[in-house]
This record gives structure tokens, sequence and C-alpha cells, in this order.
């Protein structure tokens, strides 16, 4: 007789599941014991199980597939909650082994205990107790069901007495997505043509929900004469081979993306949750296509909703629409130009012995990368630069925190990445605050010998927070990092550092470190300075910039406003 453990290991390895992310506890004895007999799935251990959580969601953003983290019971699996948020709200499949204290323990404050079908109920799609070994492997199969359906995270609360019991049922069933088309009704279809033919100029918004449909969202550019502005998980999926793109909007974004929006009759939202209501304008007609029709107008009221996949809703509309003048297209795009220019002149070296502009750095990633490169940034000012400066190709992939917005995702989202393709080259782009959160799971590149190329933005501050409390009249306070040699605390781990304190010296190292057969660690002296100016500024961002100033001169720190000054200069003229 098998145990509830074992049929569970079998169950994930007849679904192709090739790896669990964790750490072992008692309370996962008998799962990891079983994995152990099972060398067709890894066990990929790392440091700390938020790292696991972040990993296995970066697998199944790259894969699509099921993957799995696990975690023992009480803080073990409670620090599996954050990174399992990232998953759910990148809206990923994953699914997590939350074990448990012993079933009769429950309820009497014993060591280690919490109620984790509580804890987990907010990141998930779906989260049970098993309580009994006769509601396995049934529950398993209704997790991730749920999971690979409805796209998310889906928690299984397993005491480890269950876990080790005999099991009464040893049923294994594959589980396998399904694939449907979602396309609005004619009618629905025929109001949206309606509206999108009378409106003079329309510009489309389009989000994470556009991945597939690259193609079909350019015949509906092309017909509609449109600009295509994206969100930032959205990226990847529409700024390559685009002669439509006018870039970004939203506080990452930058003028020409804003621009668009601003001057459109008509915006065509496809498959985007852009969160920022200041970034749409107040009088346009705004119709929406998502999947999810109860996303749809939350974020700014809609004229018309469809419910349908980006890519056969596009398709469908195509037809029904008339061709429309450019002009509004060809201001978007010559606005699109200057943007750029001006974003590309901030990219440049800077003087001897001055700490590296970022800007310069994020550039010279990109073009030194390859051309299927993954690249990673962190939550803070690095997904500003990788927003502005990393250039997509059909090949390359952009993930991210960029729904969550947590720090300290890059690495471990890394580890995630390369443990299902170690021949993929992965490139984060880490900030120094993000990186020293979960500094121990660098030890993880190097046991399970994944080559990550980690690129420091080492600006000894938390850089972005800074600009928060600037744009707000506050002096900075309490953001200061006093960070170490990070290419030495690399070396010690085993993992090629490189230190990096001039501009000149920087093509130089990122060669090195992505010609590296190996994880590298590249620690970048950035300018922490520089200001990531959003694409509109707000009457009260500039009456908090005056009051900073203010308050700099006052609190004896006039200093510092003269180092801001003289580093964004080149931003303002």
């Amino acid at each position: 007789m098998v145990t509830v453990a074992e049929n569970l290991v079998q169950t994930l390895s007849l679904n192709g599941v090739q790896r669990v992310y964790g750490i072992p506890g008692d309370s996962l004895n008998a799962v990891t014991e079983s994995l152990r007999n099972h060398p067709e799935i890894e066990w990929v251990h790392v440091r700390h199980e938020e790292t696991a959580a972040f990993a296995a969601g970066a697998e199944a953003e790259m894969t699509g597939e099921l993957a799995v983290c696990a975690g023992s019971c009480g803080p073990g699996n409670l620090h599996l909650i954050n990174g399992l948020y990232d998953a759910n709200r990148n809206r990923v499949p994953v699914l997590a082994i939350a074990a448990h204290i012993p079933t009769e323990e429950i309820g009497t404050t014993y060591f280690q205990e919490t109620h984790p079908q509580e804890l987990f109920r907010e990141c998930s799609v779906y989260v049970e107790y098993v309580a009994d070994p006769k509601q396995m492997p049934r529950l398993l199969e209704v997790a991730m069901r749920a999971a690979i359906e409805q796209r998310g995270v889906a928690v299984l609360v397993i005491p480890g007495d269950v876990a080790s019991a005999d099991a009464q049922s040893e049923r294994r069933t594959p589980v396998r997505r399904t694939r449907s088309a979602v396309v609005p009704l004619p009618d629905q279809l025929q109001q949206a043509a309606e509206a999108l033919n009378a409106a003079k100029s329309v510009t489309i918004l389009g989000g994470a929900g556009t991945a597939g449909a690259h193609a079909e969202v350019m015949q509906l550019a092309e017909r509609l004469s449109a600009p295509v502005v994206h969100a930032m998980r959205g990226k990847e999926h529409l700024e390559y081979e685009n002669p439509y793109d006018v870039g970004m909007t939203g506080l990452l974004g930058f003028a020409s993306g804003y621009k668009a929006m601003c001057e459109a009759d008509a915006i065509l939202m496809l498959g985007t949750d852009f969160p920022y209501p200041q970034f749409y304008p107040d009088d346009a007609t705004v119709i929406q296509v998502d999947l999810r029709g109860e996303h749809i107008g939350r974020r700014h009221p809609v004229d018309l909703a469809l419910v349908g996949g980006v890519r056969e809703t596009a398709a469908a509309l195509v037809p029904m629409l008339g061709t429309k003048k450019d002009k509004h297209l060809k201001d978007a795009r010559k606005h699109y130009v200057k943007t750029r220019e001006k974003l590309d002149d901030l990219a440049t070296p800077s003087r001897k012995g001055a700490p590296v502009h970022p800007q310069y750095l994020a550039r010279r990633i990109s073009e030194l990368a390859a051309q299927d490169a993954v690249f990673i940034p962190d939550v803070g000012s690095p997904v500003v630069y990788a927003a502005r400066y990393l250039e997509m190709s059909r090949q390359r992939r952009l993930i991210g925190s960029f729904s969550h917005g947590s720090m300290a995702n890059a690495v471990p989202q890394a580890i995630g990445v390369l443990a299902q393709d170690r021949a993929r080259q992965t490139v984060t782009l880490s900030g120094d605050g993000g990186l020293t959160m979960l500094l121990g799971d660098l030890i993880t590149l190097v046991q399970m010998d994944l080559p990550a190329k980690v690129v420091v933005f080492n600006n000894s501050s938390l850089n972005f927070v800074e600009l928060e409390m600037k744009a707000a009249g506050q002096l900075p306070f309490a953001t200061g990092l006093e960070n170490p040699d990070f290419a030495a605390v690399a070396r010690a781990m085993g993992i090629k550092g490189i230190r990096v304190e001039d501009s000149r010296d920087v093509d130089a190292a990122l060669t090195e470190a992505f010609a590296h057969d190996g994880p590298a660690l590249v620690d970048v002296v950035t300018d922490p300075q520089e200001l990531t100016i959003p694409p509109a500024i707000q009457l009260e961002q500039a009456k908090g910039f005056a009051l900073y100033s203010l308050r700099t001169v006052l609190s004896g720190r006039g200093d510092e406003l003269f180092d801001l000054a003289k580093t964004n200069l080149r931003q303002l003229f």
C-alpha cells in the first residue's frame, strides 16, 4: 500500500511536473521521502520559501504549465505567501503544498500552529485542508484543475500524519489544460466596430492579455491607424516588430505613450488591467476587451465591455472596421521618436570617476544580451530602466513582479527560469535593496548550478522610495543602505564577481559575465541622484519637489540638492 504522499508524487509525475521548489521540514518528510524515490522530479533546494514560490511562479510564467512549491508547517509555508501572491496576480498555474501540524493537535495552539487555509485564501484561486486520507487524491485533482484552468495558485494543506498515512485510493489522474476560443457575440462586436468607426482617432492600450496575439493587434492597429501603447506586462508581447509602437504610459512610462492616450477620441483596451486612473483620458470613448468580465471597468469607466480573448476578438473585429486617416498615428509616432531620442540621450557614459548612469547600464545590458534572453528587473528603479531601455525581440522575455510589486523578486525568479532551461540566458536587473532582502539565495545559484547573470544597480539607497518621498515634499529618511562590495560577496559564495565603478568598464564586465559558464554577478555603482521622471508631472508632485528643495536647504543638506540638480540637468534641458 502506498502512502498519501507517494500517491501525490506519482500523480505529479504523471502530470509532467519536473521539479518542486522548497525547504524540507519534519511535517513535510513524507513528501520529500517520496520525492527522493522519484528522480524524474528534481527537488530545487532554495534558502528561503519565499524564493521557492517566486521560482515556481517564474517557471509557470515561462512554460504555461503547472509548477509546484512546498513548505513545512507554520513558519515554513507562511514564507511562501508573498511569492504566491505574485504568482496569483500574474495569473500563472502554481500548486503549493502546505504541510500542517499533526491532526490531533490542530486547535490547541500547538508548536508552529497557524491556520493555513485561512492565510492562503486571498492569494489563491483554491485552498483546501486535507483532514483525512480518504479525501485524496481527489482534492489534489481538484486543486490542479483549479490552478490550470483559472490560471492561479492552488494550495493543499496537508498534515504530516495524513501525508504519511496509507492511501485509500491509488488512482492517478492526468489533468490537462483545456483549450477554447472566447469571442463576444456578433451584436457586441458590431457595437464595438460602430464606436471605433465613429471615432476620429483611436489609441490601443495593450497588456499581458495580448500574449500570442501580436499579429492580430498589428492588423487592428493598421486598420485603425492606431498608435499602440503598452502597459508594463504588455511590453514583451507588443513592442517588437511594431511600426505603431509609441511606448509605455503610467508611472514607469514616458511622454509619448501618455500623449497618444490623451489625444485619442477612443481607447481600445486589449487584455490590460493597467491600474493608474490618472493616466486615462477623461473624455474618450473606452472599449475594453478581457477574458475576465469582472475585471472590466474597475480601473476606468468603460463605454463598451467585450468578454473574449484578445486574439479571437481582434480577428473578428478587423473585417468590420473601416480604414482611418493616419494623422493621429503620424503625430503620435513623431512624438515617440522625439521622446525616444531624449531618453537615449540620457543613456550615456558618465564622466571619468563618476557613478554610472543607470540608463546607460540598462541600455548596454539590452545591447549586449542574447536575442532570446530573459530579463528580470527588481521592483523599484530597475523596473523603470527596464521599461525604458530594454529592447524586446520576438524571442526575448521580460518577467517580474509587475502586478504585485514585491521587492526581491529578481534572483528568485531567475532560479525558476533557469531550473527549467539552464541554457537560456537569464539576466536580472537587481536593486541593491532587493538583492540583499533574499541574499542567501545567491547560494542556490551555486548549489543548483544555475548560470544566472545578476547585474546589481548599486546606488546605496532604496532609490525609488527616495523619489516618492521627494515628490511628496519630504526629506529622504531611512532609505540609505550600507552596502558591501557585492562582487566580493559573490566570489565568497563561489560566484564570478565583477565590480564596476566607471562607465568605461561596463561593456567589458557585462561581456565577461554573459560569456561565463556559470553564475556571475556584476556590481555596478550607479548614481543615486538620478530622477525617474514620469510622463506627466502632477501639480502635487511639482509642489512636493519644491517643498523638498526648501526643506533640504533649511536642513543643511543643500549639497544634496546641488548633486541632484547636477545629475539631472541633462533630463531637463
